[in-house]
């Protein structure tokens, strides 16, 4: 069993068991990032769906208004004109085939793949390595198009690709602790937009079971659900 240091010992205590209100969770979630490093604000979201069905399965992305508050590097493989729109567009890597090759030697610096549609062939024996980080091109993750130039502008903005694990719970970093309570909030509730959004056919019964919220080295923090899509927000 994991030892608890004394510090998280000590922020636990200021948790109270209970589910918060949206705002004041994440106000709470700023006091207990107390780590020294940049902490992220992350989301744990238990659904009542068995991803081993494939229509309760949930796949996308979400744009998050405020970003991530991280560099996000991207990589596209393409061909001809589009490896030079994607690195005129600014992607990190671009390239074709020999990209290809110097991923399955082991080239991991990018946060995000994207592929042209002509290259998933060739893209399909990354799988292996791909699809356990998270990184395998989908056109449900917005990771398979032909228009690069938006792909890459859309991902270094803020979109995320995120799925629910074979237990049904959804793990999202949704910004910076050092993000304000009110932008963390938004970030939040473009999130549960996006969830309840692509509710899996398949889902039935209660879609929300429940919400925590940390700081990366922090105690999670309980969300209540029903005032969190209560959450109406200004157009901004």
């Amino acid at each position: 069993m994991a030892k608890v240091s004394r510090r998280l010992q000590e922020l636990q205590k200021k948790v109270e068991q209970r589910a918060y209100q949206p705002l004041e969770a994440l106000t709470l979630l700023k006091e207990t990032a107390t780590a020294k490093f940049a902490e992220s604000a992350e989301a744990h979201i238990r659904l009542g769906i068995d991803p081993k069905y494939t229509d309760q399965q949930l796949r996308t992305t979400v744009a998050l208004p405020k970003g991530t508050g991280q560099l996000i590097r991207v990589a596209v493989i393409a061909r001809g004109e589009k490896v030079t729109e994607a690195s005129n567009s600014g992607a990190d890597v671009a390239g074709s085939e020999e990209l290809i090759e110097d991923i399955q030697k082991g080239m991991m610096d990018f946060d995000v793949l994207v592929a042209t549609p002509d290259m998933m062939p060739q893209v399909a024996k990354l799988g292996r390595l791909l699809g356990p980080r998270g990184l395998m091109p989908s056109p449900k993750g917005g990771t398979v198009t032909f228009d690069v130039a938006q792909a890459i502008s859309e991902f270094k903005a803020g979109k995320l690709e995120f799925r629910a694990d074979k237990t049904g719970i959804v793990h999202v970093m949704f910004g910076k602790a050092a993000f304000s309570a009110e932008d963390l909030l938004i970030n939040l509730k473009a999130l549960q937009d996006t969830i309840d959004r692509n509710r899996p056919s398949g889902a039935k019964g209660r879609y929300w079971r429940s919400v925590y919220v940390s700081a990366t080295m922090g105690p999670s923090i309980e969300v209540d659900i029903s005032a969190l899509r209560d959450v109406k927000l200004d157009a901004a």
